[in-house]
């Protein structure tokens, strides 16, 4: 899809995020406005996709988990339409707690704990995605990151039962999908849905280590700012 070069420098407005030439320094397309911080709601439950054929949003929703798990709570991974986890031999206390919670819950699947996330894959059918809400329910109310490919997008946001989002990570490449995203950016929106762009696939070595859920808040994974943003922890400070 071409673009006219004249056009290619203007912001384009949806609510909360600004699509445009005003990048951060730190790869996240789009910016926060006055406001966006205002009315902080609980935001447990992000969905991550991807816009125009880019690629990485799995290893982003994987970075996405580990930054979301705790001591005390590990965050929950759902791959709808993902292969079945393998547990790691190494998983945290709280990892293997969900793990458990889940399989009583969830006898059919395979749950896996693996590092600090406790990963699930579920089909994109009906079922699938009604055994993604009820996995969520059982998280009691951790971090729970769902990955969906875009062509299940719709269909995961319009199922009953289907976890209900409050925010949503988008993995785009803005020079060649940038329609596509504003498209994307605005239904979300309208939604009700924070949101928020990845504008560059993060590194091997980081992608590697968050699918084993051992990604370190220094050990190059998602920028702080898009964290607190799809997190609703509110501006540093």
């Amino acid at each position: 899809m071409s673009r006219d070069p004249a056009t290619a420098e203007t912001p384009i407005n949806f609510g909360p995020v600004v699509l445009g030439r005003e990048s951060t320094s730190n790869g996240a397309f789009g910016r926060p406005v006055d406001g966006v911080f205002t009315a902080p709601r609980n935001g447990t439950v992000v969905l991550v996709t991807s816009v125009g054929g880019a690629e990485g949003s799995r290893g982003a929703a994987a970075a996405l988990s580990c930054a979301g798990s705790g001591v005390e709570q590990a965050a929950l991974l759902v791959d709808v339409g993902g292969r079945v986890p393998r547990p790691t031999l190494i998983a945290s206390a709280s990892a293997h707690r969900l793990e458990e919670r889940l399989a009583a819950r969830l006898p059919a699947l395979r749950p896996a704990a693996r590092g600090e996330v406790c990963h699930l894959s579920v089909t994109g059918d009906e079922n699938g995605l009604a055994a993604a809400g009820t996995a969520v329910t059982a998280a009691s109310g951790g971090l729970a990151v769902v990955h969906v490919a875009p062509a299940l997008l719709q269909t995961l946001l319009e199922a009953p039962g289907a976890p209900r989002p409050d925010a949503a990570l988008l993995r785009a490449d803005l020079e060649d999908a940038r329609p596509l995203v504003a498209l994307a950016v605005d239904d979300l929106l309208r939604r009700g849905l924070r949101v928020a762009v990845l504008k560059h696939r993060l590194g091997w070595v980081a992608e590697r280590r968050a699918g084993f859920g051992a990604l370190g808040s220094d050990s190059g994974g998602l920028p702080e700012p898009l964290l607190r943003r799809l997190l609703d922890l509110g501006p540093k400070g």
